[in-house]
């Protein structure tokens, strides 16, 4: 799939992500902690496949605030590749990992190569699908944190994700968003429009060349 002109395109010109199976390891260092993450390109998971920069993103900032996640109870929405969530987990938090089933395979995968040779510090991150405005009401609603990187690409779902982040996060959940701010897909508009029509929304980081946005929110009162 290519983008003419100034339009820009979710997907990299001619990276074979619609072709035949293969797949990648890249290696990622953040807060001392090495992550082998296997990117299976070609295998029907379309965006689910790469690790996209804004969950790199996602990852500094957790690394240069400093962030303290031990304990901390976080699900993590259209995980992907696992990145952020499976660093939370070797940083001692207890994650719950969700993407839609086809990506679940991939997750499970980049989860075992990932454990640390002592073991998890807390307890084995869990793997589950979710598909927004459908499977939300089977999760608890009682997290420390709830984690998005680069999920907000669809118009068409954004009233899904909004619904599931209110479910989610009823007693209290922080959520952390990094997104690409892609002007043609509505990205500015969810984030300035819809989500503070719930919640509390802080832009809390923005990189201007790359384009990439974290903001940070949480419920509001009586919703």
């Amino acid at each position: 799939m290519a983008c003419t002109g100034d339009e820009e395109c979710m997907f990299p010109v001619d990276d074979g992500l619609f072709a035949d199976t293969f797949s990648e390891e890249n290696v990622y260092k953040f807060i001392g902690e090495e992550l082998k993450i296997s990117q299976v390109f070609g295998a029907n998971l379309g965006v689910a496949a790469p690790v996209w920069d804004a969950a790199l993103h996602l990852c500094r900032y957790f690394e240069d605030q400093s962030f303290d996640l031990r304990g901390k109870r976080i699900l993590e929405l259209g995980a992907g590749t696992g990145i952020v969530g499976i660093l939370a987990a070797r940083l001692g938090a207890e994650v719950t990992l969700t993407d839609l089933p086809l990506a679940v395979p991939q997750l499970q995968t980049n989860v075992s190569a990932n454990m640390p040779i002592s073991g998890w510090p807390s307890v084995p991150p869990t793997v589950l699908p979710l598909s927004w405005g459908q499977d939300q009401l089977s999760f608890p609603s009682d997290w420390d944190l709830v984690l998005g990187a680069d999920i907000v690409y669809l118009s068409e779902t954004y009233p899904l994700l909004l619904e599931t982040l209110v479910h989610l996060c009823k007693n209290g959940a922080v959520v952390y968003l990094s997104s690409k701010m892609r002007r043609e897909h509505g990205t500015p508009g969810f984030f300035e429009e819809s989500l503070p029509n719930r919640f509390h929304v802080e832009l809390v980081h923005r990189d201007v060349k790359q384009n990439i946005n974290v903001y940070k929110a949480y419920l509001r009162g009586g919703q």
